[in-house]
C-alpha cells in the first residue's frame, strides 16, 4: 500500500496525453484570447485629448490628394530681373549664405560668368550645390533666367535681358 500510495504522491494532475495536450492548448489560447479582449475593451473607449474633437478635418488631411493643380494667368506681364532677385534670390545671393556668390561681387561671379550664360541658367533652373532648383516654382523659367542676367550683370557681366519668343502671329505685323 505504501508503494502505491508513494507513486500517487509524485504524479500531477495530467494523467494521459489527451489532458497534455488540451492543457498545453489552453495555456496558448487562452491569454492571446484575454489579450485580445483586453486590447478591443481599451480601443473601443473614446478618445479624449488634444485634436481629437476634429476627426473630420483630420481625416480629410490624412486622405487629401497628393498633388494639385494651379492655375495661373499665363498671359500676365513678365516680371524684371531686378523683382525675381528681389523675391527670389536675395535671400542667400544677399549675404552669400552657403556659399552663393553675394550680389555685385565680382571676385565671386568671376568663375562662374566666364561659364557663360547658359550654364548660369541651366544651374539656377536645376540647382546647384546648396541651392535647391528654381524652376517651377513661383516664377517661370523666363523669370528666372531674367533674375540670373540682373545679378551676373551686377557682378560685371554682359548679358541681355532675355525676352520672349515671338508669338507666330505677332512676328507678322
Amino acid at each position: 500500500m505504501s508503494d502505491k500510495h508513494h507513486e500517487e504522491a509524485h504524479t500531477g494532475p495530467i494523467k494521459n496525453s489527451k489532458q497534455l495536450l488540451i492543457t498545453v492548448a489552453l495555456a496558448f489560447i487562452l491569454p492571446v484570447i484575454l489579450i485580445i479582449g483586453l486590447v478591443n475593451f481599451v480601443g473601443s473607449a473614446p478618445k479624449t485629448g488634444a485634436g481629437v474633437g476634429m476627426q473630420e478635418l483630420a481625416q480629410a488631411q490624412r486622405i487629401q490628394k497628393v498633388g494639385s493643380i494651379e492655375i495661373r494667368d499665363a498671359d500676365r506681364p513678365l516680371r524684371a530681373g531686378e523683382e525675381v532677385y528681389k523675391v527670389q534670390c536675395a535671400a542667400c545671393h544677399a549675404t552669400g549664405v552657403s556659399g552663393a556668390p553675394k550680389f555685385g561681387e565680382a571676385g565671386d561671379w568671376g568663375p562662374r560668368l566666364a561659364q557663360g550664360f547658359e550654364t548660369l541658367v541651366h544651374s539656377a533652373l536645376k540647382g546647384k550645390g546648396a541651392m535647391s532648383p528654381q524652376g517651377g516654382g513661383e516664377f517661370n523659367d523666363l523669370e528666372i533666367s531674367r533674375g540670373v542676367a540682373f545679378m551676373a550683370n551686377s557682378a560685371g557681366g554682359n548679358f541681355p535681358e532675355p525676352q520672349p519668343e515671338a508669338k507666330e502671329g505677332e512676328a507678322a505685323k
